[in-house]
């Protein structure tokens, strides 16, 4: 099929996102960089070098035929899972989990590239095999499976809220792709159950549901980091304070620049600056349900599909975080959130959904 233009509304979305996340790490980091540091643009320095590699890995992708992916399906997968492992024994232990490999010059989160191998290999798999969902044992299991073993090297990290993004976004393909609801249905009472028998058996998990339940209850303990986020989302009010001017970011929420960034973009540009940015990542996502649906091949659908929920997946659950309108688990807000690992993942993803718009009917 011969290529198109790249889908231009995508782009000048993905841009748009990335500039303000810029904007938002120096402006969040900032002091806790001059703290620790001694430099306030220590972390803006770093993401920025990330932002020029991850601009190239999209350019890159936008230009590479995503239909190749699919002859290396498998093997992305089983590197996936042997990095997942490694990650184990030798990754660097912070904070009590070992999610990350150091390669000397920098980090390397493994989980990012698990999530892009299951939908790169789920979206090859199931458009050469239309209608096997039908089949419980034979069609449905061995996918769920695959999850199985992917949300258990996970767990071992401990990496909850990576394992809880990863089946999400798992579950959302296989229900495009033909899964019977009855099916899914039927399996969510048991992974229901696992779910809250893996929060209860952990100290830390079920500190946090209380955290949430009642954050005042400790409030200079497990409670602190939402109370600060929600003072700094009241004090911003309409119009907020002004780009740079939080008060939250003076080491009241710990490492303001990581997973509460909204918090602090809330506090300094209001309701109106918190609207206009999910109103960016709504239209990011419509985009991206459009060149799924006008993809050339099943193939390509599913795989725009897997990259959009996994998107909308983690933009839904930090928000919801930093809100408090669940409990505390460690999501990066895709774009905005400090992490080289993470933006360039984003990125590369964004620059394959270019592609399959390049191909679309």
């Amino acid at each position: 099929m011969k290529k198109k233009q790249i889908d231009f509304q995508f782009l000048i979305i993905v841009m748009a996102l990335l500039a303000l996340g810029l904007i938002m790490v120096f402006s969040a980091s900032s002091e806790s960089a001059r703290h620790n540091f001694g430099d306030a643009y220590y972390f803006i320095k770093r993401q920025l070098i990330w932002a020029l590699i991850s601009l190239a890995a999209m350019t890159f992708f936008a230009n590479f035929d995503y239909r190749r992916f699919g002859r290396f399906a498998l093997p992305i997968l089983i590197v996936s899972i042997l990095l997942l492992m490694l990650v184990l024994f030798i990754g660097d232990d912070i904070k009590g989990g070992k999610r990350w490999l150091n390669l000397g010059f920098s980090s390397f989160q493994p989980s990012e590239a698990a999530k892009i191998a299951v939908i790169i290999f789920f979206s090859r798999s199931l458009s050469k095999n239309p209608g096997i969902l039908e089949k419980f044992w034979t069609g449905l299991l061995p996918y769920l499976g695959v999850l199985g073993i992917f949300a258990g090297l996970l767990m071992l990290e401990p990496h909850f809220s990576g394992t809880v993004v990863l089946v999400l976004v798992g579950v959302i393909i296989l229900f495009v792709a033909g899964a019977k609801i009855s099916h899914l249905l039927m399996l969510g009472t048991p992974a229901v159950v696992v779910g809250w028998l893996l929060v209860i058996s952990s100290e830390y998990r079920w500190r946090r549901i209380t955290a949430f339940l009642d954050p005042f209850r400790d409030k200079l303990g497990d409670g602190w980091q939402i109370i600060q986020s929600l003072f700094a989302i009241g004090s911003g009010g309409i119009f907020g304070l002004g780009l740079g001017r939080s008060r939250q970011k003076f080491l009241y929420i710990p490492e303001p620049h990581n997973d509460f960034i909204f918090s602090i973009l809330c506090e300094e540009l209001g309701f109106i600056g918190a609207f206009l940015t999910i109103l960016l990542f709504a239209a990011l996502i419509w985009r991206g349900i459009k060149i799924a649906m006008n993809a050339s091949d099943t193939f390509g659908s599913l795989l725009a599909v897997g990259i959009t929920s996994l998107i909308a997946v983690e933009v839904i659950i930090n928000i919801a975080v930093v809100t408090s309108s669940m409990p505390v688990t460690g999501m990066p807000l895709p774009f905005f959130s400090y992490g080289g690992t993470a933006l360039f993942a984003i990125m590369c993803c964004m620059g394959i959904m270019l592609n399959i718009s390049r191909y679309s009917k």
